[in-house]
């Protein structure tokens, strides 16, 4: 079974690739989706979030309290660091668990979708890296149609992911996304029998 990570800078259409391999039948684990169950009540990574920041970063209800800790990491750089060493590694292992239990129904493939795949070293990972890439123009453009965002709101996030550059550089599947979503579904199509052909000994 091959593991693939698929990426994208925000506004490239990562989330539209995944709906679609998702459609075909491809397992997909959903890293964000990991990133807010680690820091659920009870789970250990919280509590080291507690010890490390105080009862400032919990709720009453002792959930994190988020509004905090994004002013606290916005004002402190390295509470930023201090926060992601206790949340990355508690992602990584849960990926690796859920990957393993994946490959017990024998897919050919299994996809993890990783927004901060480059920027946090998650490449190790996997078999093959995807990269759902645009323009930078059309990551502005695209954004503010879908949520209203503010045009500099939106260079601000782009300037604290990946160059894009970066991401191509560890590509090993390009998913072109400058013209439309049928150009797109095709291509995807085409890299789902060539990921299935590469897994099939």
């Amino acid at each position: 079974m091959l593991k693939v990570g698929i990426t994208g800078g925000i506004g490239c259409g990562k989330s539209q690739a995944v709906a679609v391999f998702a459609r075909l039948g491809v397992p997909i684990v959903d890293a964000d989706r990991i990133a807010r169950e680690v820091v659920l009540p009870g789970q250990p990574a919280l509590q080291y979030i507690a010890q490390m920041f105080g009862d400032e970063a919990l709720n009453p209800d002792q959930s994190l309290n988020r509004a905090w800790m994004r002013a606290h990491i916005f004002q402190h750089a390295e509470a930023r660091e201090r926060l992601e060493s206790i949340l990355h590694p508690a992602i990584r292992r849960r990926i690796t668990i859920e990957v393993e239990q994946i490959a017990k129904n024998h897919p050919p493939y299994v996809m993890v979708d990783i927004p901060l795949l480059v920027e946090k070293g998650y490449q190790p990972l996997f078999d093959r890296i995807i990269v759902v890439d645009c323009l930078p123009e059309q990551q502005i453009q695209r954004v503010m149609a879908r949520d209203g965002s503010d045009a500099e709101q939106i260079k601000g996030i782009i300037a604290v992911q990946a160059e894009r550059s970066e991401r191509l550089q560890y590509a090993t599947d390009v998913l072109d996304n400058t013209t439309s979503m049928e150009q797109l579904e095709s291509q995807i199509l085409l890299l789902h029998e060539k990921l299935v052909s590469l897994a099939t000994p």
